[in-house]
């Protein structure tokens, strides 16, 4: 099972970015798909995350109304379009997934993880 994250980059304040996470070695149909960053020095963030499937999405209050998470079934990817990006948003993005839960936020609970890419955005 492998999960690749792509679509990282340098944008100025303001810009917006897509971020892809691509699974592959087996379906996510009913697993809860999330996004964290990491700025070096801090923990894990939780960012935002779907319970594929069901659709129900949940977000960080620091990305609510700017970043909206979503997934292709048919494509096995998950995408976090990010708008309104501002300096605070600079981190290591990674993607990461686990079984259908109500526990979305905590990075611990996670199964499997990809690599993360890098969003920098200039003030």
């Amino acid at each position: 099972v492998q999960l690749q994250a792509s679509g990282g980059g340098l944008v100025q304040a303001g810009g917006s970015l897509r971020l892809s996470c691509a699974a592959f070695g087996r379906t996510f149909w009913n697993f809860v798909m999330g996004w964290f960053r990491k700025v070096s020095g801090k923990e894990r963030e939780f960012v935002a995350a779907v319970n594929w499937g069901g659709d129900v999405t949940y977000y960080a209050d620091s990305v609510k109304g700017r970043f909206t998470i979503s997934g292709d079934n048919a494509k096995n990817t998950v995408y976090l379009q990010m708008n309104s990006l501002n300096a605070e948003d600079t981190a290591v993005y990674y993607c990461a997934a686990k079984p259908r839960s109500t526990v979305y936020a905590n990075p611990d609970s996670y199964h499997y993880w990809g690599q993360g890419t890098q969003v920098t955005v200039s003030s």
